[in-house]
This record gives C-alpha cells, structure tokens and sequence, in this order.
C-alpha cells in the first residue's frame, strides 16, 4: 500500500522534507493534494481529511497516512518513516540524535520563513516590507552562521567523517540538509554566494546528495515543485545581500 502524503499543491515547503526521503527510498506515495479530484484526491480530499473527526486529527500539513495511521509533523514524520526505509541509523541512541538534528533543522525552517513573514502569517509580504527587511539582515548575519556553522560542525565531529550527519551512512537528515542548502542558495543567492568557502563539508554533502541516482532524477521530474515565491524559502532580492 502506497504512503498518502498530504501537503498543500504547488509549493515545496515542509512537505518536501518528507519528499525526498520517499523518493531516495523510491518508496510507493501518493502526493495527495497534487492528485485528480475525479480519484479522490486534490485539495479537498486534504481538507477532507483536516476536518476529520477521528481521534488526534492532525493540526495542519504535512502529515502522512500509512493504512489507518496517520502522523503529523515533519520531524515526527521522518522519525518515523527512517527506519522503515533504511534512512535511519540502526543504533537505537542514534535514531535520537538524528530526530535532534532534524528538530533543529526545524527551527531553522521557521527563521528562514519569518524573514519574509515576521509579524503575521495572516499578512502579505508587502504589509511588512519594513521589518522583513530588518529580520533579513539579522537572519543573513547571525542566524545563518549559527545554524550552519552548527551543522558544519556535527560533520567534522561526526566519528564515521564528514559525509554523513549521522553515522556512516545516508539518512533522512544528510537529505534535510541538502534542502536547506537548496534552500537558502534559492532565496539568498548574494549572502549564500561563499557557502562553500565558509561550511565546505555542508556543501560537499548538498553535492553528493544531488548526485544521488534516484535524487537527481526526482531533481529533473515534474515532481518536484519549483521554488517560488509562495512557499518557505522565498527570494526577494530587496531581503538579500552579501554577507559581510
């Protein structure tokens, strides 16, 4: 039985975290929201199940259903997908430290959202032009550094060496990462222009990730959404600037 994954249409997001571990596995899944609303799917079908009133419905996107369970939160969903699709370290305390690490990866996610949305949510781009600017400059100068200098660190440190987050082998977090350098090239193409000057091990993961046979070819597929400008990472050149 394939995975249902359900994430809003047209955009990355947090959604496509859970994405790449799918398609690296090449795991069966069915993009719910993205499918024909004549076989059940579309939108409404993810708003269908939001509504639901089954016990613990999920609060909001992504979440996945696997026959009658449904799990709702990237990093919980990861947690919970690694194991079943070898994208887990085997050691029991390692599969924590990797939950750790996408947790962070997590927060790191919302910064990068809140530097073009730093009041509401509710409110458009253009409404807080002002202090998305001022939260932009902090996130190129501080928050970027802090949290990539962190991950650069964890691979230098990491006893197996540096290709991996965790461990001696691929996990759902080194394709985590990946997205972030994505990511954050995307959106801040000056601040980003040095990434491998600054985090080489970082960026040597992004490559060898992308060179991945199955990567790469999910990479070159309608399936994978382009960025814009509706979804996380998002480039407003006014936002970007070189890092000093």
């Amino acid at each position: 039985m394939a995975y249902e994954l359900y994430y809003w249409d047209g955009l990355q997001g947090r959604g496509e975290f859970v994405r790449l571990a799918l398609e690296e596995a090449q795991a069966p899944y069915v993009d719910v929201a993205r499918g024909a609303k004549k076989n059940g799917l579309g939108t409404d079908a993810l708003l269908a199940a939001l509504d639901t009133e089954a016990p613990y419905p999920p609060y909001a996107p992504p979440f996945l259903k696997d026959g009658d369970l449904t799990i709702a939160q990237t990093a919980n969903i990861l947690f919970y997908l690694g194991p079943k699709l070898e994208l887990a370290p085997r050691d029991e305390g390692l599969r924590y430290v990797a939950n750790g690490l996408q947790l962070t990866i997590a927060d790191l996610v919302t910064e990068a959202h809140d530097t073009h949305h730093p009041i509401a949510s509710g409110l458009y781009y253009e409404e807080q032009k002002a202090e998305a600017k001022a939260r932009a400059t902090d996130f190129i100068d501080n928050r970027i550094p802090k949290f990539m200098g962190y991950f650069e660190r964890v691979l230098a440190q990491n006893p197996h060496g540096p290709k991996h987050l965790v461990g001696g082998a691929l996990t759902y977090v080194d394709l985590s990462l990946f997205q972030i350098v994505e990511g954050l090239r995307y959106a801040f193409p000056k601040a980003t222009k040095h990434f491998a000057d600054h985090y080489p091990h970082c960026v040597a993961l992004h490559d060898a990730v992308e060179t991945r046979p199955h990567i790469a070819a999910y990479l070159a597929s309608p399936r994978r959404i382009p960025f814009n400008e509706t979804g996380i990472f998002r480039h407003y050149p006014e936002l970007d600037k070189a890092k000093r």
